[in-house]
């Protein structure tokens, strides 16, 4: 009996309730023939890791229905899917339209990266759409921008960023990782792609690094082709373990923002703190635009600074154990992070005093733990953090 006979046996008139994992680089092929027909897509089956494999597979057909997506893509990271989301698009010569406000090595990317290939991005507020429909008059290729900007929360109106890009003959593509498809479907409100850093909140537990990237329409091969090239590809296990955490995403996410929506009120009151960003407060900028964006909730992303800079940023971090420091974001407890050394470190002094990212600014991921205990264990930083 051949292995492949053997593992159709093996199971009997039973089945597996979890997924397999098919930790394989390379599958087995009859023929020839069978290697033609999966190479150009008439019947399905896997060849080579690199370019699929079943958990990929499974992870990006139910990631695919979450978004609301006609076909779904999973790559090694966040930042492998919008490569593989943008480099399709470009050519020397070509250009992008980016919010000023996206993440630091997004930023990085379309800064430093794509003008060594001739493409050349322009940053501007995107909450500001006649400054958009401005830069859009030059020709451009994309639309690029966060559903809610990382770190400092600000909504993009989707709805009107589409039509001015498809007034342009211009992509809208969307960084939606603060909000996941629990809050707001992109594809939905007229964006052309979506990609999520399955790393947060959708993994959910710490423990995977991968990207999703989702569209509609038949034009799936060509970013599978651009992620093959450019070697992008998941690891079978870390789309095992994201699968599994898809079961409990939406109750994750919706306790942790109903966390993080008292937290913001509470975290006012404190002396220590001086200002607090979450889309949820009557007096964010884009209260009222989240109202419509996200109608599900305001997510579990808030920002708070201290009053006392990095150096009560350092008491906080070293007192409120309980909620550690920690360089990402979306998992079951709540964690911190500080924009100016992680996210945004590479970011240049001046852009980040246009943004707002202080010394004393701290980014907290909100989990799904008793409200009561992220209080208490946040007050062992911020008693004289200040």
């Amino acid at each position: 009996m051949t292995q492949p006979d053997r593992q159709r046996d093996l199971l009997g008139p039973s089945s597996s309730l979890v997924p397999p994992l098919y930790q394989a680089s390379v599958f087995a092929l009859p023929d020839l023939d069978a290697l033609d027909r999966i190479s150009d897509g008439a019947e399905p089956g896997f060849i080579y890791a690199r370019d699929a494999h079943p958990n990929a597979h499974l992870l990006a057909e139910q990631l695919a229905k979450l978004e609301g997506a006609e076909w779904g893509l999973i790559c090694a990271s966040g930042m492998g899917a919008i490569s593989a989301m943008v480099l399709p698009y470009l050519s020397q010569g070509d250009r992008i339209v980016a919010s000023n406000r996206v993440y630091g090595r997004t930023s990085q990317l379309f800064s430093q990266e794509l003008p060594r290939f001739g493409v050349q991005t322009t940053f501007v507020d995107v909450n500001d759409l006649d400054i958009v429909r401005a830069a859009l008059a030059t020709p451009t290729r994309i639309l690029y921008v966060e559903t809610i900007s990382n770190p400092l929360l600000r909504v993009a109106d989707l709805d009107n960023l589409a039509k001015l890009a498809h007034e342009r003959d211009c992509q809208l593509l969307v960084d939606n990782t603060f909000a996941s498809p629990v809050l707001c479907r992109p594809l939905d409100r007229g964006a052309d792609l979506v990609m999520e850093s399955l790393t947060k909140i959708i993994g959910g537990h710490s423990d995977l690094t991968l990207g999703f990237l989702g569209g509609k329409g038949n034009g799936v091969r060509k970013f599978a082709q651009t992620a093959t090239i450019w070697g992008v590809a998941s690891s079978p296990f870390d789309c095992w373990l994201a699968a599994r955490g898809l079961a409990t995403l939406d109750l994750r996410m919706r306790s942790a923002t109903t966390n993080a929506a008292a937290l913001a009120p509470w975290l006012l009151q404190q002396p220590a703190v001086a200002r607090v960003l979450y889309p949820g407060l009557p007096d964010h900028v884009d209260h009222q635009l989240a109202q419509r964006m996200l109608p599900h909730g305001f997510g579990n992303m808030l920002c708070f600074e201290l009053r006392g800079g990095r150096d009560a940023v350092n008491h906080f971090f070293r007192n409120a154990t309980g909620v550690p420091f920690t360089p990402s974001l979306g998992h079951t407890t709540t964690t911190c992070s500080h924009p100016a050394t992680t996210s945004h470190r590479y970011v240049k002094p001046e852009e980040k005093a246009r943004q707002g990212i202080t010394d004393g600014l701290i980014r907290l991921s909100v989990g799904i733990e008793n409200l009561d205990h992220i209080q208490s264990e946040m007050l062992k930083g911020l008693q004289c953090a200040s």
